[in-house]
């Protein structure tokens, strides 16, 4: 029991017994000397006990100042009591060994067919988004990958081409789970769900940091889509939203941000998230969307500047023949 503790508990005491005594017994002038002996202004107060106890655990080990300002910081401690309840780890693992089974990119394995078709499609991108080819685009370091409809490959495309810029020496990149309604990356990177975009845009409390994730994977970091919620399409199309797409564009100069969306057919998030992208990586299905599909995907889209298409699951690719694989 601390000294604070068994103060507080003797002068307790002592008055139960003043008060089962007259005035004037001698037991009660007895407990009175008592409670005299143990007067606040005798004692040392609870506030210079802290101050000792401090100043021992000072001596015994020197004060980290980070530490100290994080955790003195109210919202700090929320945050990270939020993500502590949830399980969130503040530094997300990705399975890699699983990834690569699958077919994905993975950065101890830089040389292989799928990395260097991946490294045919961001070649433009990267030209587009940091002014390359001659003139910037604007807003070109947003990059939407999206498609007509489900299956076609949008997710397994944005994310080999976030770790295939993650691979960039000159760039970083941040993957956002913009597939709001049905959220794929959480399960396909093996991560747990966390609060997000939609978090973001509906909470006062949160900001960028609270909710951007850094990976195994040097350079990438992640922003998960966050509570599903019934107005998302709402949410996305906000000024909040694009205030916070400006933010992010402009927060790290040489960041690109790849956007994980619906299928433009199926939803209309993917839509409203188009219309403030710098430039659209649009995924079709070789053998299986209908070209009349793809003219009605690029009909919901034809207000983007920049719009490239990729075609997906096809049997055979000049890349390979190119590079003798």
């Amino acid at each position: 029991m601390s000294l604070i503790e068994q103060a507080a508990k003797r002068l307790e005491e002592l008055r139960r017994s003043v008060a089962s005594e007259p005035v004037d017994s001698p037991a009660s002038q007895d407990v009175a000397k008592d409670i005299d002996k143990v007067r606040p202004d005798r004692l040392p107060t609870p506030e210079a006990l802290i101050r000792e106890i401090n100043a021992r655990d000072a001596d015994s080990a020197p004060a980290d100042p980070a530490h100290v300002a994080k955790h003195s910081d109210p919202a700090a401690l929320r945050h990270e009591g939020d993500a502590a309840a949830a399980g969130i780890p503040a530094r997300l693992e990705i399975n890699l060994a699983r990834l690569k089974e699958q077919g994905f990119i993975t950065p101890d394995e830089p040389q292989s067919l799928i990395a260097d078709e991946f490294r045919v499609l961001k070649r433009p991108l990267l030209r587009n988004a940091l002014g390359q080819a001659g003139t910037r685009v604007r807003n070109g370091n947003l990059v939407l990958v999206t498609s007509a409809l489900q299956g076609e490959g949008k997710t397994f495309t944005a994310a080999n081409l976030a770790i295939s810029i993650a691979m960039e020496f000159d760039n970083t990149v941040l993957l956002v789970d913009g597939d709001v309604a049905h959220p794929a990356l959480p399960e396909l990177l093996g991560i747990p769900k966390a609060p997000g975009l939609l978090d973001l845009l509906l909470r006062e409390d949160l900001d960028i940091g609270d909710t951007v994730r850094q990976t195994n994977i040097e350079k990438l970091s992640i922003l998960p889509a966050g509570t599903r919620h019934r107005r998302a399409t709402e949410l996305l199309a906000s000024e909040k939203m694009a205030l916070l797409l400006r933010e992010l564009a402009s927060r790290v100069p040489d960041r690109i941000i790849i956007f994980d969306s619906p299928p433009l057919l199926a939803t209309t998030e993917a839509r409203v998230l188009a219309t403030q992208m710098g430039q659209v990586v649009m995924v079709v299905a070789a053998d299986a969307t209908s070209q009349h599909a793809v003219r009605q995907a690029l009909a919901t889209i034809e207000n983007c500047e920049v719009v490239l298409m990729m075609l997906n699951k096809s049997a055979k690719t000049d890349v390979g023949t190119y590079y003798g694989y």
